[in-house]
């Protein structure tokens, strides 16, 4: 990925934000940094897919000029009413395609979460937005398609893993990485077997010991499918084979990821656990701006501890990086098949074991194909939610 920019605002002037998924972890987190930095951050539009409720309060807090309910089931919420005066409502998910292509929008953060950013993301890129995403599905499933629309500094990561990675990379461009080390937490459950996990709950698996996040990517951390993706995700971004794309349990989160050059030396981008810089980043890029959180005292620091990721016991780590070597559509199954497993569990539906038995059976079924059109890629994440929702229904039928 080449990060020269070619598409940075004129100096002075405000970049102008279409934040997607503003009710959740991420948007909620890029509206702070987007009120410490007001002088240089404008929320042009907002979307939610039911929270029409906070919806408005941002609308309001922002004078935002457009809004998206993409849930057409709650665009007649009462509360929509107290939009500020001239605010525009549009609903339906075709909507977040469309207000990426708006004048007044000149970056597009895409928080939305799962293969519905996917759409979104294709559109932001096609008009020539600045992508700051962090819908790291729209990458697995389709970064075949997306990868080659973006410019030169229109793509940034917000994921933690993804701008360390990125950030390290800078002033690199003649020194391709030989190895990406992608950090990982080891989410609640590091170091158990596969009889301690038998039994394990939702909430268990929710109490993230280091990041605060969305219901769906904490589970996926714990099952470590959340880190396959971003396998699978750095592979696309920055061109490095699979095989050279190893995970390295950093259960401090300090260390957010590392790269290896040819020559042995490897950069690291060390930070507190906090994803509103990494968001700040992707509006700043290539320039720095003055903290939204506080920072460690690296003095007082505990020691730095590796480990290694036990795919055996954690198979949604090995199937990610399987689909991931197989490649074309493989990748889009897989993110399918998840979000079913991934939700049935939080539902009680099946077991935390279970969720690793539901992806692999979805991509065994699947005959790969070549990555040729966005349409493709939503029949085949149609018809892999509709397999896996039937094995999980023949679990205990």
């Amino acid at each position: 990925m080449n990060q020269s920019p070619d598409n940075t605002l004129d100096s002075g002037k405000r970049l102008r934000l279409a934040v997607l998924g503003c009710s959740g972890s991420i948007g909620t987190q890029t509206l702070d940094v987007c009120k410490k930095h007001a002088d240089k951050l404008e929320v042009s539009v907002l979307s939610v897919h039911r929270n029409t409720k906070r919806l408005v309060a941002a609308a309001r807090e922002f004078g935002v000029r457009a809004v998206v309910v993409s849930d057409p089931s709650y665009a007649n919420d009462p509360v929509l009413r107290e939009l500020p005066e001239g605010c525009e409502l549009l609903v339906g998910r075709a909507a977040l395609r469309e207000v990426c292509r708006r004048d007044d929008v000149d970056c597009v953060v895409n928080a939305l979460v799962g293969a519905a950013g996917i759409g979104a993301g294709h559109e932001a890129l096609s008009a020539g937005k600045r992508l700051a995403y962090a819908n790291k599905e729209s990458i697995v499933a389709a970064g075949d398609l997306l990868m080659p629309l973006a410019k030169p500094g229109q793509l940034i990561p917000v994921d933690s893993e993804h701008s360390a990675i990125f950030q390290c990379l800078v002033g690199e461009e003649d020194n391709p990485a030989r190895r990406i080390w992608l950090t990982c937490s080891g989410g609640p459950f590091y170091g158990k077997t596969a009889e301690e996990l038998a039994d394990v709950t939702a909430a268990d698996a929710l109490a993230h010991p280091t990041w605060k996040m969305g219901d769906k990517i904490t589970i996926d951390c714990a099952t470590l499918m959340n880190k396959g993706l971003e396998v699978i995700e750095a592979h696309h971004l920055f061109g490095v084979d699979i095989d050279d794309i190893t995970v390295l349990v950093h259960q401090q989160s300090r260390i957010h990821s590392m790269v290896e050059f040819a020559d042995g030396s490897v950069k690291a981008q060390l930070g507190p656990s906090d994803m509103r810089i990494t968001i700040q980043y992707a509006f700043s890029h290539p320039d720095r701006w003055d903290a939204p959180c506080d920072v460690p005292d690296w003095r007082f620091e505990p020691s730095l501890v590796f480990g290694e990721a036990d795919e055996s016991t954690f198979a949604c780590l090995a199937l990610a990086r399987e689909a991931g070597a197989i490649g074309g559509t493989m990748p889009c199954v897989l993110n399918a098949a998840n979000e079913v497993a991934n939700q049935s569990f939080r539902n009680g539906v099946i077991g935390f074991l279970q969720v690793a038995d539901v992806v692999g059976q979805t991509i065994q079924a699947h005959e790969v194909q070549t990555v040729e059109s966005l349409d493709q890629l939503l029949e085949l994440d149609a018809w892999a939610r509709a397999f896996a929702d039937e094995y999980v229904r023949g679990i205990y039928a």
